[in-house]
């Protein structure tokens, strides 16, 4: 068996790659992985789902599935991960399982697990519910019979408690602040006009009528071209964009600009360690993160901890390390004194109350970080492991270090999810960074052609 867990989660095309079958057989192992056994009564877990059509069907195998190995289920509903995770936690479930493929195209999906209190498995763990799928696929696992049988229930007011929660984190008032959000027809349809009304923003939603197919269609975090229009026409003072499953957030200031993560990381950063709360004056981001992020850090009295890509591994540093900030340049941002994982909604309030506590505007407060022109090629191969690893991609990697020097940087990996290497370059200039990621790319390709 393949590997099954990407970067976040089991991913794939609905109903091809992530079938029903495969979905239930993950929600058995997860149940006899995650579930403690010697409890007096049956385990728990809570289910959540974004828009996509296909997460109804897969929502129903992964129920059959839990039940069938004697956790009782809690429905959620619609709701981004972070609530999921946040009620895995208020309900102390021994799991949580939420079905979205985050910024992927609607016929994708995927299933993201939490442990007790709402956190992202380590490896070991995801390892070994690969291998409890493997060993159910060919060898009967024990069924229970009668009362054993996992009992389900649909929870009303899931949305409710998490607004409540993320409201209440709000250092300070968002009133005389005007605020577009594209809810990318997913998850954060719902909860984020509300959320941003109750802590006294004015909202202008827009794609926030999901059908169950327009999940992430030219809209949403990845497509920011109509949330820079509503702003500019509203005369806002920023706008918004989250994800299909709201864990992430990145911004446009009132004309339009990109805030993307990193700034994001950088604003909420200063706005915590002038509070006394940024733990160690230090914040973690992943090896994507601008070179910019770091130099505008350092200048501040910030260090800066990096980390493997993926919001799990930053919730590994914050917790191992007893720290409060971190976050990807794609705009997860983790506040573990608020959060167990990324959290979308989150941000964009701290986000706001940043600028109401200061009466900056987001263009002044995202100008602490000059960044580096970085380009990112994704490039489609025939296998990733050997597209990032090959002799002859590695030389040209390695020349090409020498050349940036300390103006730049180059950063290769495999995607976690899809057949794609990633070629991330930073340099001086735009056209020194394109035509070093290109020369790079072209060797890709070469070592492992798409068949």
């Amino acid at each position: 068996m393949g590997r099954l867990f990407g970067t976040d989660g089991v991913r794939g095309r609905a109903n091809v790659d992530l079938t029903p079958e495969l979905a239930l057989a993950v929600a058995v192992a997860a149940a006899h992985t995650l579930a403690e056994s010697d409890r007096s009564h049956p385990p728990l877990a809570v289910v959540g789902r974004d828009t996509r059509a296909s997460g109804e069907m897969l929502e129903a195998a992964v129920v059959a599935g839990l039940t069938s190995a004697g956790a009782s289920v809690v429905r959620v509903g619609v709701l981004p991960t972070p609530a999921v995770a946040f009620l895995t936690a208020e309900a102390k479930a021994d799991l949580g399982v939420m079905l979205s493929a985050s910024h992927n195209p609607m016929p994708d999906n995927g299933i993201k697990l939490f442990a007790a209190g709402g956190h992202k498995l380590p490896d070991e763990i995801e390892l070994r519910i690969e291998a409890a799928v493997e060993a159910n696929a060919t060898t009967a696992w024990d069924r229970p019979v009668g009362a054993g049988v996992g009992r389900v229930h649909d929870l009303l007011d899931g949305a409710d408690h998490y607004v409540q929660h993320l409201v209440g984190t709000v250092p300070h008032r968002l009133d005389g602040i005007k605020v577009v959000v594209d809810c990318a027809n997913g998850a954060a349809a719902e909860v984020a006009p509300v959320a941003y009304r109750e802590a006294g923003a004015e909202v202008i939603a827009i794609h926030a009528e999901p059908d169950g197919l327009n999940i992430n269609d030219e809209c949403g975090s990845n497509h920011l071209d109509s949330l820079r229009a509503a702003v500019v026409e509203h005369g806002a003072h920023l706008g918004l964009a989250h994800d299909g499953d709201a864990d992430r957030c990145v911004a446009v200031d009132a004309t339009g600009e990109e805030v993307d993560g990193d700034e994001l990381m950088a604003i909420l950063a200063l706005a915590l360690r002038d509070a006394g709360e940024l733990t160690q004056d230090t914040l973690v981001a992943t090896v994507m993160s601008n070179l910019g992020l770091r130099l505008a850090m350092s200048a501040q009295g910030i260090r800066l901890v990096e980390t493997k890509v993926g919001d799990r591994y930053v919730l590994e540093e914050l917790r191992a390390s007893g720290l409060a900030l971190g976050g990807e340049q794609s705009g997860h941002l983790v506040m573990p004194a608020h959060a167990t994982t990324g959290d979308g909604v989150l941000t964009g309030l701290h986000l706001m109350a940043r600028m109401a506590t200061t009466g900056r505007s987001l263009a002044e407060l995202a100008s602490v970080v000059t960044k580096l022109p970085q380009v990112l090629i994704n490039v489609p191969v025939g296998d990733r492991t050997v597209g990032a690893a090959a002799p002859a991609v590695r030389a040209e990697v390695e020349r090409a270090e020498a050349e940036l020097g300390e103006t730049g940087r180059v950063l290769l990996r495999p995607s976690g999810t899809e057949p794609l290497v990633r070629v991330m370059v930073e340099a001086g200039t735009e056209e020194t960074a394109r035509s070093v990621a290109e020369r790079i790319a072209e060797h890709v390709r070469t070592a492992s052609p798409v068949n």
